[in-house]
């Protein structure tokens, strides 16, 4: 194969992978040693609903000035997104299209956090309207859920180049206006679809294949009670490994559950 023909099937297979833009100037040596990193322990709880810690940002992870103090001078979405419109303590708003903050009704009971917008979510500026989205409104649509009964939003509000994992930094940049938005919003139960969004807000180590399935209860500030929260598998990586298709169909029969014994408990309040 000539050096052309080669050089056009690398740049072919990047762009399958989705690798569309190339930002640094510097070269990052990877062969230079990197902090060594304490491991979180997961807090063990009853049965069931283990609680969760109050969120906090990763090891290592340096929370941008003036972001914990940003985000809880907002009182209401409207002004929590016109802060994280105007944040620039993150440097993926440098390189992304738009600003990516939610969809959905903000009034629902359901609300799902996932990781980061992808390439078509940076170009609408609206969270899960790619294939993963698509299929996440399949999966809602099964028990019963569209997007007028659920409110979506992700950890990051900021497409990363190339659809990269975010690094500790970028979620923690981030991670005072997500727990913000869940404060605002007061959802009666939290789904927090794929590794990131639940390793970041449970402030837990394990992964997703130990998480998923399981309640927990979410410390917000700026809330009373903790919120029934369940980690589940990210639309994105369904698509990557069907077979999981089946634990996450049990983890929405269980959603569904939740979300009809959180409306009978509010209609025995109101009636009582």
């Amino acid at each position: 194969m000539s050096d052309a023909r080669l050089w056009a099937e690398l740049l072919r297979w990047y762009v399958e992978m989705g690798v569309d833009e190339a930002i640094a100037e510097i070269p990052n040596d990877r062969t230079r040693p990197g902090p060594v990193r304490e491991p979180v322990k997961a807090q063990a709880g009853r049965a069931g609903t283990p609680p969760a810690a109050a969120p906090r940002p990763l090891p290592d992870a340096i929370v941008a000035p003036g972001a914990a103090a940003l985000a809880k001078a907002a009182t209401t979405l409207a002004e929590l997104a016109r802060a994280v419109a105007e944040f620039e303590g993150c440097a993926l708003r440098q390189t992304a299209t738009t600003t990516v903050f939610a969809d959905g009704n903000p009034a629902a009971r359901l609300m799902l956090i996932g990781e980061a917008p992808g390439g078509e979510e940076d170009r609408l500026g609206k969270p899960f309207v790619g294939r993963s989205g698509q299929l996440l409104d399949r999966m809602l649509a099964a028990i019963g859920i569209d997007r007028n009964s659920a409110y979506i939003t992700n950890v990051l509000f900021w497409r990363p180049p190339g659809n990269r994992k975010p690094t500790p930094n970028e979620i923690a940049a981030c991670l005072p206006f997500v727990q913000r938005h869940i404060a605002l919003v007061r959802p009666a139960v939290l789904v927090l679809c794929g590794g990131t969004a639940a390793s970041t807000l449970l402030a837990t180590s394990e992964g997703i294949t130990k998480l998923r399935g399981r309640w927990f209860e979410l410390a917000v500030d700026g809330l009373a009670q903790p919120v029934k929260t369940i980690a589940t598998y990210h639309p994105s990586y369904l698509l990557r490994s069907p077979e999981r298709k089946r634990e996450s169909w049990r983890d929405l029969l269980s959603i569904q559950e939740e979300l009809a014994h959180t409306h009978r408990n509010l209609e025995i309040d109101k009636n009582s």
